[in-house]
């Protein structure tokens, strides 16, 4: 009897718990494994969208704790009504060289809560409410498709595996880049950050380890295929402790998705004036990270 008593409990216990294998979640923080991808647990305030863990338009905005081979790579705020993602959110814990072979995929349960849990092959079909390779000129070529290529926020080249790698090949964490962008000053960016991620962000266990989140702010009409936003602005920052120096670091980048000249350069700012910057579009109350990492003095200019 005791056995049955104490089977009873253990399954009630489990109902209780969050669905553990939830890819598209309400929040972030009901998967813990997803939880951590932030700083501290926190996710970044974006007024108008997300603030204090809470979306505005739970219609819209889908957190998506994104799955691939059983694991969870990385977290994705992904607005269905663009078809691209706010922002992607994950931990840098070193990188592994090589490029998988654009294994290009989709989440299943944005189109069904139902669907399987874990990110699967683009179909043919078209989707209601994310992006499919036919939004990005399927069977034309697909580096150059109307001056814009996919373009990763959370990039493979940070991925510590090649699994990590290949999970960053969904569409949910893609927007649509001008092409000379993308293999231009943000692609150089990626390679500047990724090496002083691996030098000044050692915690004090001696492991590498900081915190990246990079976003997208929309354009006002500007679509790929009726249906695809192509945002007018990039941005990316990260948090981490520096073990030598004994204290937090930040730092930002951002860059208009427009056409440029070779050899541009996006120079660093402080995670204070991509705030300050962000605010344009959100408002007051814009924070990325939690308050332990450093803001630096407040810009004399906006851009």
């Amino acid at each position: 009897m005791m056995g049955v008593l104490n089977h009873l409990s253990t399954l009630l216990l489990l109902s209780l718990l969050p669905p553990a294998l939830s890819h598209v979640v309400n929040k972030f923080s009901d998967v813990p494994q997803c939880k951590n991808f932030f700083m501290q647990g926190t996710t970044p305030n974006l007024p108008g969208i997300l603030y204090d863990g809470i979306f505005k338009n739970e219609g819209r905005y889908k957190p998506i704790c994104q799955k691939y081979n059983n694991a969870y790579r990385f977290a994705t705020l992904y607005d269905t009504t663009n078809r691209i993602p706010v922002f992607s959110a994950y931990t840098f814990t070193g990188y592994t060289t090589g490029r998988p072979d654009d294994p290009w995929m989709i989440e299943p349960q944005l189109e069904e809560k139902n669907n399987s849990p874990e990110m699967q092959k683009i179909g043919v079909v078209q989707y209601k409410n994310q992006a499919d390779n036919n939004d990005y000129g399927h069977g034309q070529d697909p580096t150059d498709y109307k001056g814009v290529n996919r373009g990763h926020l959370f990039p493979n080249s940070h991925a510590h595996d090649l699994e990590t790698q290949e999970s960053t090949f969904t569409l949910t964490n893609i927007v649509p880049q001008v092409v000379s962008f993308n293999g231009g000053s943000w692609n150089e960016m990626e390679k500047k950050v990724r090496e002083k991620l691996e030098t000044d962000c050692i915690n004090n266990n001696g492991k590498i380890e900081a915190y990246v989140v990079t976003g997208a702010v929309p354009s006002k009409k500007n679509t790929l295929n009726n249906r695809v936003n192509i945002p007018e602005l990039l941005w990316t920052a990260f948090c981490c402790y520096n073990d030598k120096k004994k204290e937090w670091m930040a730092e930002a980048h951002w860059g208009r998705n427009q056409k440029e000249d070779e050899g541009k350069t996006l120079k660093p700012e402080t995670l204070g004036a991509l705030e300050e910057m962000l605010k344009k579009y959100h408002t007051d109350g814009t924070k990325v990270f939690p308050e332990d990492c450093p803001r630096g003095p407040k810009p004399t200019t906006s851009s």
